[in-house]
């Protein structure tokens, strides 16, 4: 993966969100070491044909099978062009890497095919890893699979690692850091009352709106603290008890390790999801191109805080899912999507996602996810139960 003067290939799947444009502007920013063979979309075709004019990989492939036709007459002669159900999980062969941006749980074939094909996983799709931890960990024992991560606190502590635990007996601590979203330190009162275009107004990053509204719930930190056990737990010991959260509005800081001697390593850059994708590129190298370099003359503080845990429930319902274990993490995310897309409708208030979360989870039971079907059926059963309580609160 890492030879001189090798041109590394580049699936995207999820190319026309927030993370697949900024792939391409990574591989545009280095042509001569990245090029993009396949790119995938669940039903966006118009904006699925213009990228593959632009960059002309071989394939394209649409999750959407109604899609089909109306996709091949508008991509370049030549290109293939797969649709259906598996068709985005079948790009995971067409290169060195996978970039992994699909939203939602429905990103997880395409996890579990990258892995088993034995591809690096550049995952910036955390529910697929929250809901079927267990049978992406059988993947990942593939012969030269590995997961790279995309997020940027969980890239953050990629490259702490690196630079002093060679295994888990000198770390002591994992540090996720939040920017608290843009209802950082509002009252309950002012909570019950913001709108949808207050939820999507993120004060630092530009992403989804799915992963924005995660955002100012911190629905979305606390995902990242089950994914930050699923992706060191097993090389480093990495336990809930030994991670941490704290709010960090400027958001330069993107998380940190703690190890047994007192050291604390930090990953500082400014907000530019650039350069976490780059860095699951080009790793173990590095890109050239400085994505988020900090200006240390105009960089004049930083911040930090705890949590309001009261206000912010779903930070606390996450830590609980995850300690739970088995299919709970993936009924958390579930019944999430189903909270968050009712409020995106304005179906529910934003105070009510935490509330739907936590009476869903209380009406069904976890079980082992033992096979692909088992997460299905957790799935299905969390999102029908907060579908209920959504209709509830509708009344």
């Amino acid at each position: 993966m890492g030879q001189p003067g090798r041109v590394r290939t580049v699936a995207v799947v999820g190319a026309t969100g927030s993370i697949g444009s900024q792939t391409l502007e990574v591989v545009r920013a280095e042509p001569d070491r990245y090029r993009v063979t396949a790119l995938g979309a669940n039903r966006s075709v118009d904006a699925l044909a213009a990228l593959a004019c632009d960059v002309r990989p071989a394939v394209v492939a649409i999750a959407e099978a109604a899609c089909e036709a109306d996709l091949k007459s508008a991509v370049p002669p030549g290109t293939e062009v797969r649709a259906g159900p598996g068709a985005l999980a079948s790009l995971a062969t067409e290169a060195d890497v996978v970039v992994n941006g699909v939203v939602g749980f429905a990103g997880l074939p395409v996890t579990l095919a990258a892995l088993e094909a034995g591809r690096r996983l550049a995952l910036a799709n955390k529910e697929s890893l929250i809901a079927a931890g267990p049978l992406v960990q059988r993947a990942r024992l593939t012969p030269g699979a590995e997961i790279v991560p995309v997020d940027s606190e969980h890239c953050a502590v990629h490259q702490c690692l690196r630079s002093g635990a060679a295994d888990g007996r000198d770390l002591s601590t994992v540090v996720l850091t939040a920017s608290g979203g843009p209802f950082r330190g509002m009252s309950g009162d002012e909570l019950a009352h913001v709108t949808v275009s207050d939820a999507l107004a993120h004060p630092t990053w530009s992403m989804g709106p799915k992963i924005t509204v995660d955002s100012s719930t911190l629905m979305n930190k606390g995902l990242e603290v089950i994914e930050a056990v699923e992706l060191f737990g097993h090389g480093f010991g990495v336990g809930y008890d030994q991670i941490e959260v704290v709010v960090h509005p400027q958001s330069v800081v993107h998380s940190m390790v703690t190890f047994t001697d007192g050291a604390t390593v930090a990953q500082l850059s400014m907000p530019d999801m650039r350069l976490p994708i780059g860095y699951a590129l080009a790793y173990p190298d590095r890109l050239r191109t400085p994505f988020g370099a900090i200006d240390w003359g105009s960089l004049r503080r930083l911040d930090f805080g705890q949590p309001d845990l009261e206000a912010f429930r779903c930070l606390t319902l996450a830590y609980e899912a995850g300690r739970q274990g088995g299919t709970r993490p993936a009924q958390l995310s579930a019944a999430n999507e189903a909270a968050v897309e009712a409020f995106l409708a304005g179906r529910i208030r934003w105070v009510d996602i935490a509330a739907v979360v936590e009476a869903a989870l209380d009406a069904i039971e976890g079980t082992n996810p033992d096979t692909v079907d088992v997460v299905l059926e957790a799935d299905r059963q969390a999102r029908a139960a907060a579908a209920l309580v959504i209709e509830e609160l509708e009344r």
